[in-house]
Formats: structure tokens, C-alpha cells, sequence
């Protein structure tokens, strides 16, 4: 009796199932993290940011390593896949809050818990038009500066993957302020602060972040198997 699981029947690579796997947690986690605001010293200044930048911007670094090892088209099957964990971690958290509190739960404990997670209506549609328009861009900007002969790998590889990074991250910050605080109060300060710090930590860390995932990838095309 064939003991093969279904992924490596399917011949799903290895590196892509786990870098999947890794995806569909953070577009959860980056709308829990953002509810911090964090203090990044970079030396000659400090940027304050919200904290779900850092698993945002790991889910540019895992869409642009899936590019490279892949292609732009499985690239683009993971972000619209994407929207599975994020759409239903939204109904979820909706419908947990919905419920009513157990009377043993302390009351600060639960001010807190609506706190982190009640969103208005207009945050919870920016959140995922803001991912797909800027993750489908960050895939379609790297592979468009892949270039020819090597694949546009090694260094112009970082390279493009900070630039298409920075790029996405300013169009996620304008759509998601935009759609929704607009008419709530001045949003320029906060749009142009936020921009700024996603562009500077878009150089910094993503061109490692891929250049690390494409080389514990290793040749990317190992298939899952059997244990």
C-alpha cells in the first residue's frame, strides 16, 4: 500500500511547501502585530513603525524568493491564495468577539482583548485591498527586473528585491491609510512618516531576507517526501 502523502505525490517541492506554510501564518500575524507601534534606532534617527511591518515584509521577501525560484505565476498563486488565511482570520476574530464573555474573565483582560482586536469596517476592507494590490505589484516589479542570463540572481537579485519591496510597500501604506482614516483627520504626517520608514527597512532587510530563503532553498526543486 503506497504510505506517499499527497504533497510528494503532487511532486510539490519541499523549499515551496514550508515558504507556503511560513506565507499563510504571517498574513495572519502582521494584522495582530500592527496593533504595537515600535521604535527602530537606525543610527543617525529612529523610525516609528507599526509592528506588523516586520511580518508584512516578510511576505514580500517569501513572494519574491517564490518568484525566483519558481516564477512570477506560482508567485502570484500564493498571494491570491493568501487571502484564504486572511479572510477567514477576520470571520474568526468577528465572530469570537460576537460571543459573549465568560463571567470568570477578568474585565481588564477582556478591554484588552476588544482593544487589540475590534476593527472599525473601514480597516477591515483597507487591510485586504492594501495586500493584494501591493503584493501583486511587488511580484510583477521583481519579475519585470529579473533581466536574462543568470535569472537575475546574486546581488541584482537583492537589489530588485529591495526596489520592487520599497515600491509595494509605499502604494500598501497610501492605499491602507487612505481607505482607512481619509476624512478622519490630517493623514499626510502619518502617510508620508510611514512611507518613509517601509521604503528605509524595505533596502535593509529584505534583499537579506531573500537572499537567505533562496540559499536554505538550496537548488528549490527537491520534492517532499515520504518519512
Amino acid at each position: 500500500m503506497d504510505q506517499t502523502p499527497p504533497a510528494a505525490a503532487s511532486g510539490i517541492p519541499r523549499p515551496l511547501f514550508v515558504f507556503a506554510l511560513l506565507y499563510g501564518g504571517m498574513t495572519v500575524l502582521a494584522g495582530v502585530l500592527g496593533f504595537k507601534q515600535i521604535a527602530l534606532p537606525l543610527g543617525f534617527t529612529t523610525l516609528a513603525v507599526e509592528a506588523g511591518i516586520i511580518a508584512f515584509l516578510m511576505l514580500v521577501a517569501l513572494s519574491s524568493t517564490i518568484s525566483q525560484l519558481y516564477g512570477g505565476a506560482t508567485a502570484n498563486k500564493l498571494v491570491f491564495w493568501g487571502f484564504a488565511p486572511l479572510g477567514l482570520s477576520i470571520l474568526l476574530i468577528q465572530l469570537v468577539l460576537a460571543f459573549p464573555p465568560s463571567p470568570q474573565m477578568p474585565a481588564e483582560n477582556l478591554a484588552a482583548f476588544e482593544t487589540v482586536l475590534s476593527q472599525t469596517g473601514r480597516i477591515m476592507i483597507a487591510g485586504p485591498i492594501a495586500y493584494g494590490v501591493s503584493l501583486f505589484l511587488n511580484v510583477w516589479l521583481f519579475e519585470r527586473l529579473r533581466g536574462s542570463g543568470d535569472g537575475g540572481g546574486g546581488l541584482w537579485m537583492m537589489l530588485r528585491g529591495g526596489f520592487a519591496s520599497a515600491i509595494s510597500q509605499a502604494v500598501d501604506t497610501l492605499i491602507f491609510i487612505t481607505v482607512a482614516f481619509y476624512g478622519q483627520f490630517d493623514i499626510v504626517p502619518l502617510l508620508i512618516g510611514q512611507a518613509i520608514a517601509k521604503v528605509v527597512l524595505s533596502f535593509i532587510f529584505v534583499p537579506l531576507i531573500i537572499w537567505l530563503l533562496v540559499k536554505l532553498a538550496g537548488d528549490g526543486r527537491a520534492p517532499l517526501t515520504a518519512t
